[in-house]
C-alpha cells in the first residue's frame, strides 16, 4: 500500500476551483441510449430502498438537515 501525502497548496487551489465550477452533461443522450434506459427493467427492493430514503430525507428535522 502506498504512503499517505498531503496534498499541497496548488492541489488544495485546484480542487477548490473544480468544486465551484460549473459542471453540465458532455452531451445530450442518442436515441438508442435513451430507449435502452426505457426498457430496463427496475429491481423491486431498489426502488422501495429509493422511496423509503426519499420519504426519510423528506421528513428529515434537526442537526444536518439541508433546507
Amino acid at each position: 500500500m502506498s504512503e499517505h501525502t498531503r496534498p499541497d497548496r496548488e492541489t488544495r487551489e485546484a480542487e477548490r476551483d473544480e468544486a465551484k465550477a460549473e459542471h453540465e452533461a458532455d452531451r445530450e443522450p442518442t436515441r438508442d441510449e435513451e430507449k435502452a434506459a426505457d426498457e430496463l427493467e427496475l429491481d423491486p427492493e431498489v426502488a422501495e430502498s429509493y422511496e423509503d430514503a426519499t420519504e426519510r430525507g423528506a421528513k428529515q428535522e434537526g442537526e444536518g438537515r439541508i433546507p
